[in-house]
């Protein structure tokens, strides 16, 4: 009973910490960029699927890197919550 209090307690813990890290990429001059990750280069989880590294094609909207602040539409992509990339018409 212990040792699964332990075991849970710490996955929070690291849980936790992965989110302060990401928070903190964020600002420091980082900004999301949706719509430039290449396969398998994605930076987090999106509704299909919870894990860095999950992308499946290159250039999804819904798929987004770190990247600094002020490049993404050069790059092509859309900054922060706006999920289409600059050239996607519509």
């Amino acid at each position: 009973m212990k040792s699964t209090r332990i075991l849970i307690s710490s996955a929070i813990a690291g849980l936790l910490a992965a989110g302060v890290a990401t928070e903190s990429l964020a600002q420091d001059g980082k900004e999301k960029c949706y719509g430039i990750a290449k396969a398998g280069q994605n930076d987090c989880g999106n509704a299909k699927h919870s894990c860095a590294g999950k992308a499946t094609k290159a250039n999804d909207p819904e798929e987004w890197k770190y990247v600094p602040a002020g490049t993404c539409t050069k790059a092509g992509g859309k900054a922060g919550g706006d999920k289409k990339p600059a050239d996607a018409k519509k």
